[in-house]
């Protein structure tokens, strides 16, 4: 018998800096919900949106792997390793901390905000050698799939981590359905909806409601609208 957590868009954690605005499903900063610590490995799902020419100065981070995906305009980001990149749409970024690394990030241009989502999951080994990664997908490449664009093995589809975590995305037709298999059986799935309807095994869900669900070999996802976009994060629960 499969478990189930849903959390409403509605109901997360909200910051207004001005500058920076911010939705938290996981405790985060100034948020604080002891129900809602984690999801298994899952420890941060930020939906950001910056303002014009701001973002987050220079600011260090340890053992965590992080992971950016921009959903709309252009984010500049620099690094203690020595990257100086912008990522926008289509781009996935990942960063390894390890053991320690400090980066920025700042929204490129002058004149639109920038909206990413800023996702932390916890790693399989502490104190690695701290690492970036980033790629371009193509969007096409989604449409009525689940696209993988993370996953543990450096070989394999997208970026990948130090955790045995599948990241992929999908946009789907309205009345278009798929099946999910977890990658193995102690992991859970988090599923992020990034714009539209779905359904997953019966349980309704609108634009940017999660839904955990663990204890189960697979997931059905049914899209409830046109172009229905979908996070969906697989991760260990222990």
């Amino acid at each position: 018998m499969s478990n189930t957590i849903l959390y409403k868009a509605s109901s997360r954690g909200n910051a207004d800096h001005g500058w920076l605005k911010s939705r938290h499903t996981f405790s985060f900063a100034d948020y604080h919900n002891p129900e809602r610590v984690h999801f298994g490995m899952l420890r941060v799902l930020n939906d950001d949106q910056v303002a014009p020419g701001m973002g987050f100065g220079t600011h260090p981070h340890d053992n965590m792997e992080i992971i950016s995906i921009p959903l709309e305009g252009d984010l500049e980001h620099k690094d203690s390793m020595g990257n100086s990149t912008i990522i926008r749409n289509g781009d996935i970024q990942v960063m390894s901390a390890g053991t320690g690394i400090s980066h920025s990030e700042y929204n490129k241009n002058k004149d639109k905000p920038v909206k990413f989502l800023q996702i932390w999951v916890f790693p399989k080994t502490r104190n690695v050698t701290p690492r970036y990664g980033q790629i371009t997908l193509k969007e096409a490449d989604r449409h009525n799939t689940l696209q993988q664009i993370l996953s543990p093995d450096p070989n394999d589809a997208g970026v990948w981590i130090h955790q045995d975590a599948w990241f992929s995305l999908g946009k789907f037709d309205k009345g278009f359905a798929v099946d999910y298999a977890t990658h193995r059986a102690d992991n859970g799935i988090y599923a992020f909806v990034l714009k539209g309807d779905v359904s997953i095994d019966g349980n309704t869900l609108n634009e940017r409601d999660g839904l955990g669900i663990w204890d189960t070999e697979k997931i059905t996802i049914i899209a409830d609208s046109q172009d229905a976009e979908l996070l969906i994060m697989e991760v260990p629960m222990k």
